[in-house]
C-alpha cells in the first residue's frame, strides 16, 4: 500500500462507477461478490473497474470457490490516507440524495 500515491488513489475515485463500488462496499457491511454490485455497465466493464481499484489499493479481491468476492481495503487507507474514504462515502450519500433540477 505505501507504494500507492495518492494520485493514483484520487483518479481511481474519481470514477462515478468506481466511487459507487467504494460507497456499497462501505456501506454492505460485508464483502460483496462481483455479480452483486448495483451499477449501470456492462460485466466486462465493470471488471475495468474493479482492476483500477484494487491497483490503486482501494479493493481486495479473492475467491470463495468461484465467487470472486471483493472487500475495502479500509484499514490500510486510513493507515495511508486517513479519512479519505469515509469523506468519499459521506459526500457520495448527501450527493445520491440530493435533489436534482
Amino acid at each position: 500500500m505505501a507504494e500507492v500515491s495518492l494520485q493514483q488513489v484520487l483518479e481511481a475515485l474519481a470514477e462515478p462507477v468506481r466511487r459507487t463500488v467504494v460507497s456499497q462496499l462501505a456501506t454492505a457491511g460485508e464483502d460483496i461478490s462481483c455479480g452483486t454490485f448495483d451499477v449501470e455497465v456492462s460485466r466486462s466493464t465493470l471488471t475495468h473497474h474493479f482492476n483500477v481499484l484494487r491497483e490503486a489499493g482501494v479493493i481486495r479481491q479473492y475467491y470463495v470457490g468461484t465467487t470472486k468476492m471483493n472487500s475495502l481495503r479500509t484499514d490500510e487507507m486510513e493507515e495511508r490516507f486517513p479519512g479519505l474514504l469515509s469523506a468519499l462515502v459521506t459526500a457520495s450519500a448527501l450527493e445520491a440524495d440530493a435533489p436534482t433540477h
